[in-house]
């Protein structure tokens, strides 16, 4: 339900994992391979006479001090910069508001509320995370649950996690999280989408059943 930027960290990963093995395959080979050390041998002094090359190159008039290392100090910079922003846009979506009634309020998703009434009435997130949470955790038969806010399409949603103990059927849990799900509806006069997530945990064998409403 995040705005996580998926496609970008699978190229990312890709691209980093690609790199990794490349380095580690080149220094197997250098380890396994006698004719590869040797080649690495004659090709080295190469390398370090082109950079030496491009360090003169990159002198400007009659100045001893290269620019190659300023432009590298460049690149590293840009390059955290661009990992500073890549880890910022991770995770995003969450909104702190779980309904806003008024005059300006979303058609199709208010239940029961006269449109003619001036003013504006606003749910934050927190109301209705812990009044569904606190009716989850009164069950006995739920190890833990978690609720979370998220925008979805521009409007909030809710994220039900639930932890079910040993033995309890998912399929009753689901109805039962659906019931308190509608009753949440009834109680806020506001229908909202919801995920719903059932897991058993790290000791039982890992169970999940999502529905969208």
């Amino acid at each position: 339900m995040n705005t996580t930027p998926r496609l970008l960290n699978r190229i990312v990963l890709a691209v980093v994992g690609l790199m990794t093995l490349a380095l580690g395959a080149s220094g197997l080979l250098l380890l396994a391979l006698p004719s590869t050390a040797s080649r690495w041998r004659d090709v080295a002094p190469r390398i370090g006479d082109a950079i030496d090359g491009l360090r003169t190159g990159t002198t400007l008039g009659e100045q001893r001090d290269t620019m190659l290392w300023t432009s590298l100090a460049a690149v590293l910079l840009l390059l955290i910069v661009l990992l500073v922003l890549w880890i910022v846009a991770q995770g995003k979506g969450r909104t702190g508001v779980f309904a806003a009634v008024g005059r300006s309020g979303r058609p199709g998703q208010r239940t029961g509320v006269d449109e003619a009434t001036p003013g504006s009435v606003t749910i934050t997130a927190a109301a209705a995370e812990q009044a569904l949470k606190a009716a989850l955790l009164e069950r006995s038969d739920l190890a833990g649950a978690s609720v979370s806010t998220w925008e979805v399409q521009d409007v909030p949603g809710l994220r039900v996690r639930v932890y079910p103990r040993k033995g309890v059927p998912p399929y009753a849990v689901a109805a039962e999280v659906s019931r308190l799900v509608e009753a949440l509806d009834t109680v806020t006069g506001y229908r909202t989408p919801v995920l719903i997530s059932i897991s058993s945990g790290a000791r039982a064998r890992l169970t999940r059943a999502e529905r969208v409403s």
